[in-house]
């Protein structure tokens, strides 16, 4: 991490906060209409889906009906929950938009994903130790974390992390990682089970057993458009945060260098370990605006859709202080994610071999 002065990192947090406080003081009708457009568009596409999933014999209509319900989870899970729950759009006092009750459309818990994410991951991002999102616990993606012959399949264990990725995130709080090392007992985790189970099991109810039951005799149909409609949401949204979080030039940190820390290091440590991708507005819309992660993690509770135009502040914000700013097309990010999960899943010995440069 570029290291600044305290006077510099003062000014940092200065120009950071003004470009924030600016946002806050223009806050009103325009932002209201937006989540409420997207928020009809969801359920237009969802109730769509619904509609013409019975009639997927047809393969064309299934195609399309499974595509609409796909897109309908996606923004509803992006766009709409992810944001809502970070309180982006608290100061409406609509109690259907409140961060605090908002419940989303996906396995995990709202309660938990405040817990784990709000709170945990925005907090201490890519500090090792303490962000359990860095990695998940089944990724090793730096040299803070000693190579395991285990990690020789880590690009499999990613991509069942994707296909599965809402109970992976549902199951996240269980920190089974701590339960294997004895560190918890898994009767300390009750309370989060029990309600992993009511949640989880009221979505799976939903998808794999009610609605193929009011559509009876064409239940292998909607059952098979459900899933793949969920694993279209799972790997777009699990692609989407990699991305955002762990390219090749997203930095790391070791908590020792982050104890009381100030806001200007905290929003220095947010700039440099994230990362964005460049897209149409289709892209930004269906990422919940996380193509714009470094935006997100520096002013998690502004309206999303905002960042697109705050973006250009933040970039001379940095360009100001010397600090880089991680861009790039969809392709060369994902590539960038995908090269560094082979790359450290290799043995260090190996892996400095392979990556060293000729002198």
């Amino acid at each position: 991490m570029k290291q600044l002065t305290e006077d510099q990192l003062q000014e940092l947090a200065q120009d950071l906060n003004t470009i924030r406080d600016d946002v806050l003081a223009d806050l009103g009708e325009r932002d209201a209409n937006y989540i409420r457009r997207v928020i009809r568009l969801h359920r237009a596409l969802e109730v769509g889906g619904r509609v013409m999933m019975p009639f997927g014999f047809i393969p064309p209509v299934f195609v399309a009906a499974t595509f609409s319900l796909g897109l309908s989870k996606i923004i509803e899970n992006m766009e709409i929950g992810h944001n809502v729950m970070h309180g982006q759009y608290d100061w409406m006092n609509d109690p259907s938009l409140h961060s605090q009750t908002y419940e989303w459309d996906t396995a995990c818990s709202s309660d938990s994903w405040r817990r784990t994410h709000n709170y945990e991951h925005h907090t201490y991002t890519n500090i090792i130790g303490k962000d359990r999102d860095y990695g998940y616990a089944l990724l090793r993606l730096s040299d803070d974390e000693k190579w395991h012959p285990a990690h020789i399949l880590q690009f499999f264990n990613y991509i069942l992390l994707s296909v599965f990725f809402q109970w992976g995130v549902s199951l996240h709080e269980l920190e089974f990682e701590r339960i294997r090392s004895r560190e918890i007992r898994l009767r300390d985790k009750l309370p989060f089970l029990r309600d992993f189970v009511r949640k989880g099991g009221r979505q799976a109810f939903k998808d794999y057993v009610f609605f193929p039951l009011v559509t009876l005799p064409v239940a292998p149909i909607v059952l098979a458009g459900n899933l793949s409609a969920n694993l279209m949401r799972n790997l777009w949204s699990s692609t989407v945060i990699f991305c955002g979080h762990f390219t090749q030039d997203a930095e790391t940190f070791e908590a020792k260098d982050c104890e009381n820390e100030s806001k200007g290091h905290w929003y220095l440590r947010q700039l440099t370990g994230s990362s964005n991708f460049t897209g149409s507005k289709w892209v930004h819309l269906l990422s919940g605006h996380l193509s714009y992660q470094i935006e997100h993690h520096v002013f998690p509770d502004l309206p999303a859709h905002r960042y697109p135009e705050i973006s250009e502040k933040v970039q001379a914000v940095c360009r100001k202080h010397g600090i880089g700013y991680n861009t790039g097309s969809f392709k060369h990010q994902y590539a960038s994610v995908v090269k560094r999960i082979l790359t450290y899943s290799l043995p260090d010995r190996l892996r400095m071999k392979l990556t060293s440069q000729p002198a």
